[in-house]
């Protein structure tokens, strides 16, 4: 083979090869996207149907509603399947729900939900977390309130006031005590209501009933701070967010409240 003719078959060579570079390195990315999707899908599964008392959708609307947002995302049959079965402890002992507090930058009260299957392996994971981000084990939980968090959606429409009007009407005899709404690009509209987290069913079966909108987004109690931090340095607000973006990596964790949250 001439000099030419070798350049030639070199260039093709690394043209071929930097193709299937992008394209595992593209594979690569998506991969971790969909590991990311399941892992939260596992999370909210665990979450709703820990809140609704039922791993049966039929049963548990919010579990119901996270099914159904898992499903058009994408989300495996067998994923979701596998991720119902190890809530209800079908595959062996049930994981145990753990929760923590901490002090975390700038003061800032933490309270950690997780969902394990080896607490002593959790709690090893989050001290070294904590720790390698100048945060510590404290009781905080008196800077929260429980509270429970219902969101629907309604049409869009010309009578969609008068159907919002209805809607808060059912959402305040089912003790609501607060909402807010959105308007989507769509002409949807999303409304979030709070409410005292004893009355999170109440309030999730009632805003369920056929009729009332058009779809149950998501129902979960939350922990609230009672006074949200208005301001919070630089420095300090970004090594919180470097904390919390660690913890929720955590394959137990569920879910993260801060008292930096609004």
């Amino acid at each position: 083979m001439n000099t030419l003719s070798r350049i030639s078959a070199l260039r093709t060579w690394l043209a071929g090869h930097n193709k299937w570079s992008k394209i595992e390195k593209k594979k690569g990315v998506n991969d971790i996207k969909k590991g990311l999707l399941y892992s939260r899908t596992y999370r909210e599964i665990a979450l709703a149907a820990r809140l609704g008392g039922s791993t049966d959708p039929e049963q548990n609307n919010a579990l119901a509603a996270v099914l159904k947002r898992a499903k058009s995302q994408g989300v495996p049959k067998e994923n979701i399947e596998n991720a119902l079965k190890k809530v209800a402890g079908e595959n062996g002992k049930g994981d145990t729900h753990l929760m923590f507090e901490a002090m975390g930058p700038g003061s800032v009260g933490l309270i950690v939900e997780c969902l394990s299957d080896n607490p002593n392996r959790t709690i090893k994971f989050l001290n070294a977390l904590l720790k390698d981000h100048g945060a510590r084990l404290a009781d905080v939980k008196y800077l929260f309130r429980r509270e429970g968090r219902v969101k629907v959606a309604l049409d869009p429409g010309e009578d969609i006031e008068a159907r919002l009007e209805k809607l808060v009407e059912v959402a305040l005899d089912a003790d609501a005590e607060d909402f807010e709404s959105e308007d989507l690009p769509d002409g949807t509209r999303s409304v979030e209501f709070k409410c005292p987290h004893t009355s999170l069913h109440k309030l999730t079966s009632a805003l369920s009933a056929p009729g009332v909108c058009r779809e149950l987004l998501s129902s979960e109690s939350v922990y609230a701070p009672l006074e949200p931090l208005e301001e919070l340095d630089e420095q300090s607000a970004e090594e919180l967010d470097k904390l919390v973006d660690a913890i929720e990596d955590l394959d137990d964790t569920l879910r993260v409240w801060t008292t930096a949250d609004s």
